[in-house]
């Protein structure tokens, strides 16, 4: 046996299979759309313009289904920086329920 037979060899037995389990082993995507904790998703993408509390620029008197679509759709405000729609990101209306249910939480008096 040749040293390049030898080598198309090795090749094929450990390279091949490794390559194979990476293509077809569950992604881990590190999109808006991947992370269902909401909290997580407050601290990282709300938190830096509603403040950690959601103090800023959330009402939540208003109704959640407002807030779900604003979550998905963005809105242009008066001023910058206005606010980004997430569905194009990926995220859905069921996460973007949650995380406003969790905005919601942050605002309530403490127990």
């Amino acid at each position: 046996m040749t040293h390049n037979r030898v080598r198309l060899i090795a090749i094929t037995l450990f390279v091949l299979p490794v390559v194979a389990i990476a293509a077809y082993s569950p992604q881990t995507v590190t999109t808006l759309a991947a992370d269902d904790d909401s909290a997580a998703v407050y601290k990282a993408k709300c938190a830096v313009c509603h403040s950690p509390k959601a103090e800023k620029a959330f009402d939540p008197a208003k109704p959640v289904a407002d807030h779900v679509e604003t979550v998905l759709k963005g809105k242009k405000g008066e001023k910058p920086p206005f606010m980004p729609g997430f569905e194009a990101k990926g995220m859905t209306k069921e996460q973007a329920t949650a995380l406003v249910e969790y905005m919601v939480q942050l605002r309530q008096p403490p127990k």
